[in-house]
């Protein structure tokens, strides 16, 4: 490596300071998944990324979804998949797959690539520790549920021993049913109980685009409520988006929808001065592009 490369090595570093310090003892609760759970390169690329958070003071709590590995091992078992409104029907046969993969098989995958990267992670589910209650969303959709509460005890646990919680999106129903829950629901909610400083979504898309197409690299409350009204943002991103806003509405600082199809995206978003993808903040707060050293992000 020449003296030039080793300065600019040095520069990047440099720009990431001030965001370190800003954020050293702060939680950051990180949705993975989409094709970054899926490309083996991107799936080592992550288990670094969030050890290097860790060593530099930040508290990571992850939580990870799974459709198309569920989708995989359903038709493997010739289970027959059926929706109502966009959402599948989780019967009682599809929710022990459902948890089977969630809980067992990708939770435990995230841990041994984060282990082995450097940190120490503890895989969990929600019905753990009593982290999720929640109750059926639709008794149309059997098994599935939506959050009711979050006793986040046992994550405090961890993080108060050095672990890095991995957390499977699965909860309890008031009578001790199983019930499969969105991830990115249950990544908001947890910022909201833990208080996070920021809350990741790792996506398969850039982030939000404009009416031209354009990247939204940072847009307010009221700018992201005008997106969905004016059909800006349709389909599966209005759950996502919605998401966002009820975790800013619950006192997260900061939310990032951001591209988990780069390399170290969660590095990007948060400690450079552009970040890859689009923050959303609340109105009255300066955007990314207008705070110096980070006072938005």
């Amino acid at each position: 490596m020449d003296q030039e490369s080793r300065i600019q090595h040095a520069e990047i570093l440099l720009e990431a300071l001030p965001y370190i310090r800003r954020f050293a003892g702060k939680t950051v609760v990180v949705k993975y998944g989409g094709n970054a759970m899926i490309d083996d390169e991107l799936k080592q690329a992550f288990a670094r990324d969030i050890v290097l958070l860790k060593y530099v003071g930040i508290q990571p709590v992850v939580v990870h979804g799974g459709g198309p590995q569920i989708n995989r091992m359903l038709e493997s078992l010739d289970i027959q998949s059926s929706f109502v409104r966009g959402q599948r029907v989780t019967d009682a046969s599809t929710m022990r797959v459902v948890e089977m993969i969630l809980a067992g098989e990708i939770n435990g995958e995230i841990v041994s690539n984060i282990d082995q990267a450097g940190g120490r992670a503890a895989g969990l589910s929600g019905k753990d520790g009593g982290l999720i209650r929640a109750r059926r969303l639709d008794e149309d959709l059997g098994q599935v549920g939506q959050v009711e509460g979050i006793d986040a005890e046992v994550i405090e646990a961890l993080q108060a021993r050095g672990f890095i919680p991995i957390v499977a999106p699965v909860g309890s129903g008031l009578d001790g049913e199983t019930l499969n829950i969105n991830a990115d629901t249950v990544a908001g909610k947890l910022a909201e109980a833990l208080g996070a400083e920021k809350l990741l979504l790792l996506t398969d898309i850039e982030g939000l685009q404009d009416g031209d197409g354009q990247l939204i690299s940072s847009l307010t409350v009221s700018e992201a409520r005008g997106l969905i009204d004016s059909g800006v943002v349709d389909g599966g991103m209005i759950p996502k988006v919605q998401c966002c806003l009820e975790a800013l509405g619950g006192g997260v600082r900061m939310v990032h929808i951001i591209d988990g199809r780069v390399k170290h995206a969660p590095l990007l978003e948060l400690f450079t001065n552009e970040g890859v993808g689009t923050e959303v903040h609340r109105d009255g707060t300066l955007p990314r592009t207008q705070s110096g050293t980070g006072s938005s992000k």
